[in-house]
């Protein structure tokens, strides 16, 4: 839990030898609620605190989370010239918006992206925390390090690493890697550094975390908060008129997972398929009214849209399934960059080696794969064409190597051949 972990953290932030701290945190291990508890801690010693997020939807998420734990707290939020707030901030009339720090002045707390941080000719802060700082870029924070006094660097090392549109391999093995994260670079470079890890998740139940954590996780594991029975997924009708889908919803409500599996066939990215079963998974929920009982509601809730999300891996395929939905659904479709950090009821996932001939290193990245099956409290669908585990055999790992260069585990291919080791054991039949 947070609060076996945080008076340690605070005691390495505020009195340490060094100006940074780290945090490694699993999926749903409190990382968002430890970010909180320390921006509310170090507001309340009187001096300005910067919070550093990669993406909006991050920092709108964390923005909400603050203002509603700390309705009295003054909260910047340091925004692009076109961005729009979103309901759940406009809603909070302790958040102000603009798109300079000029404009926050009376705010406690500001909240902003990297780029967004990275564009600011000047001004410092006495305290930084950085969220999702696995996914930074170290060159995103070369730009801005020394712009704070002491930072709190908080993530989760098993999910994506950070990306680039542009080739990196000129600067693959050097210690200066801008393709590396923030993190890799700072410990390379300041071994004194302490780093602090969660070791529990609250998100995923006791039939996701050991799966998760054998795959992902292989040296610094961990376990599951919820135990055995402590969560159940339900329907409130009874299957009737989609023979497979609804064997599929059977075994994810039974066990937690469910491999949807076409027939195999060599298929385009966007493969109208996949993406057809995916949408009409996400729907058949929704028709069927499933129902989840956890501590959270013990009488039982009902599984809105709104606690769906649907993952790919390539932006075109999340657009593919959107077009099998209808336009207010209200169903979440996007690609694991974009999920990573978010948490729902029930998740479908488009397994990346879906009907593909080859296995490249993209669609290998344990990262990927870790985000898209790490999103839920309850169940997880995987929809995929059969042959994965025939592509895998035939595709072993044999990306180059490079001297100097971190080596990070688990590895791709091992990641994935141990999830879908799992995911064969829930495998069901769509034809």
């Amino acid at each position: 839990m947070t609060d076996d972990v945080f008076p340690a953290v605070m005691a390495d932030l505020r009195h340490g030898r060094t100006r940074g701290v780290v945090v490694d945190s699993p999926p749903g291990a409190g990382k968002s609620t430890l970010v909180v508890r320390t921006a509310r801690h170090l507001a309340g010693l009187g001096e300005p605190i910067a919070v550093v997020a990669q993406t909006n939807e991050q920092v709108d998420d964390l923005v909400n989370n603050l203002a509603t734990a700390a309705p009295d707290l003054a909260i910047g939020r340091l925004s692009a010239q076109n961005y729009a707030p979103v309901a759940r901030i406009s809603g909070h009339r302790n958040v102000t918006v603009d798109t300079d720090v000029a404009g926050l002045a009376g705010t406690r707390v500001v909240v902003g992206t990297a780029a967004k941080w990275g564009m600011l000719r000047d001004g410092s802060w006495a305290w930084a925390i950085v969220d999702e700082a696995y996914q930074m870029r170290s060159d995103a924070l070369l730009r801005i390090a020394g712009r704070f006094d002491r930072t709190l660097f908080v993530g989760d090392p098993g999910q994506l690493d950070p990306f680039s549109t542009v080739e990196t391999e000129r600067w693959a093995g050097l210690s200066w890697d801008p393709q590396l994260s923030a993190v890799a670079v700072l410990l390379r470079h300041n071994l004194d550094v302490p780093v602090h890890r969660l070791p529990v998740s609250w998100r995923l139940p006791a039939t996701a975390a050991p799966v998760v954590s054998e795959a992902f996780y292989p040296f610094t594991g961990f376990t599951s908060g919820p135990g055995p029975g402590d969560r159940s997924l339900r329907f409130a009708t009874r299957a009737f008129g989609a023979a497979p889908l609804d064997a599929t919803l059977a075994e994810a409500a039974r066990s937690g997972w469910a491999l949807h599996e076409l027939p195999a066939r060599h298929s385009m990215r966007t493969d109208a398929e996949v993406a057809q079963a995916c949408a009409d998974t996400a729907l058949r929920l929704l028709e069927r009214g499933a129902v989840t009982v956890s501590e959270r509601n013990p009488d039982g809730a009902l599984v809105t849209a709104e606690r769906i999300a649907i993952g790919t891996a390539h932006r075109d395929q999340a657009t593919a399934v959107r077009q099998h939905l209808p336009a207010d659904s209200g169903i979440t479709v996007d690609t694991a960059n974009r999920l990573q950090g978010r948490e729902y009821d029930v998740t479908v996932v488009w397994h990346p080696l879906s009907g593909r001939r080859d296995a490249t290193a993209f669609h290998l990245e344990a990262g990927r794969l870790c985000v898209l099956t790490s999103r839920h409290r309850h169940s997880c669908v995987v929809v995929a064409r059969a042959g994965i585990s025939a592509l895998l055999d035939a595709h072993p790992s044999t990306g180059r190597m490079y001297l100097n260069e971190i080596v990070k585990f688990p590895d791709g291919w091992e990641a994935n051949q141990a999830v879908m080791s799992h995911l064969e054991r829930h495998r069901v039949a769509a034809a």
